[in-house]
């Protein structure tokens, strides 16, 4: 039995999904920016699937740009939005559990001379919005906080913290790192009120390699790729039709389900609780409240490489930490202020439509029978 858990990493390609791809490769297959025939079909078949997408995010299709993933529509997004805001000021507000596809542009832009302020979560994983104002500036030019947090699932304040923006009149643009919430915890771009939004269609059984940057209309971004005439000039390279058009029949999917998955989802996420909790009074669950799709976890006085290892060998998969960070201690726990044996003890599951409540109770007797050899081991 293979039980997979690990989907704030990756999850399966639906069938539907790999059909519309398959049906592009074989037979739309001609370059979108062709002007003969089938190049006019691919380019229809790209530009109903920008509709497609940007409708999800209550955004206008002009405001929607492919990019090859969350990593690519991030750097973009943090890079042009400094270097257009350049002269206005030097400071940008982001917190430490960010997605090194966030703080690693940010940690660029500081050796370059960026005050950058790095805001610490709280122990629910949140940032406050508190923290938040009193961070704020007069030459604060960028601010980049994710909505959905990849390790815990905490779900930051956004909508406050845009809100917060206008109320001081501030000309801050926001960016929103939206990769795990895009289609999961109900948002459109209006809500939000961010200028930037990045997502990402792996995460909502779409195909690797393609993401989309939401720019709010007005703004002009510097290109991150320059070459040709393709995505309004925005960003070079042939589109990769195929991925786009998975991402756009992703997305499909995800509206059909929204709510048998928000309540299945529930459910597994309800049971995991429940059953881990019996298991280990010891235990401590990290996810306070946040997205049902991320459950974060400890079981203090082992080592989640010990317990990974385990579970992998029973054909069970989880992660200790985001798939992006391996053999690294958590700096997302480590910002939180938790204890040592907390964070090097630490788990993630997170779950997908296709789980089962079997599978959750599969999984928590294969580690409770486990963890009981381990300590029997140690004495």
């Amino acid at each position: 039995m293979t039980v997979y858990f690990d989907n704030a990493s990756t999850t399966r390609v639906h069938e539907r999904v790999a059909a519309v791809m398959t049906d592009i490769m074989l037979r739309d297959y001609a370059n979108p920016s062709s002007s003969h025939g089938p190049g006019r079909r691919a380019r229809l078949r790209l530009e109903e699937a920008r509709a497609v997408v940007a409708s999800a995010l209550g955004a206008s299709p002009k405001e929607l740009f492919f990019t090859s993933g969350g990593t690519e529509a991030n750097n973009w997004a943090i890079l042009g939005a400094a270097q257009l805001r350049y002269h206005a000021g030097r400071h940008i507000i982001s917190s430490a559990a960010e997605h090194d596809a966030v703080r690693r542009p940010l940690e660029y832009l500081k050796s370059q001379g960026w005050d950058v302020t790095f805001l610490s979560p709280g122990k629910d994983g949140r940032i406050s919005i508190d923290d938040f104002a009193a961070a704020l500036r007069e030459d604060t030019v960028l601010a980049s906080i994710m909505l959905v947090n990849n390790e815990t699932g905490a779900i930051n304040p956004i909508s406050e913290m845009t809100r917060l923006l206008a109320l001081r009149r501030l000309k801050t643009l926001f960016h929103c790192d939206a990769v795990q919430g895009f289609m999961k915890t109900p948002f459109t771009a209006k809500s939000l009120g961010a200028d930037l939004i990045s997502v990402s269609a792996h995460k909502i059984h779409g195909p690797k390699g393609v993401g989309a940057l939401y720019v709010k209309s007005g703004l002009r971004l510097p290109p991150l790729l320059r070459g040709g005439s393709q995505e309004g000039e925005m960003r070079a390279g042939t589109e990769s039709l195929p991925a786009i058009a998975g991402f756009a029949e992703a997305v499909s999917l995800a509206k059909e389900r929204r709510e048998e998955a928000a309540s299945h989802i529930e459910s597994l996420h309800h049971r995991a609780v429940e059953r881990l909790q019996a298991a280990f009074p010891d235990g401590v669950i990290l996810s306070q409240g946040g997205s049902p799709y991320i459950l974060s976890f400890s079981l203090p006085g082992y080592r989640s490489e010990v317990l990974l290892n385990i579970l992998d060998a029973a054909g069970i998969c989880v992660s200790k930490s985001s798939a992006c960070k391996k053999g690294a201690r958590s700096h997302v726990l480590e910002a939180m202020g938790l204890p040592p044996t907390v964070i090097d003890g630490a788990l993630r599951v997170s779950f997908s439509m296709e789980n089962t409540l079997e599978e959750v109770d599969f999984f928590v007797e294969t580690l409770a029978r486990e963890s009981k050899k381990l300590r029997r081991e140690r004495t």
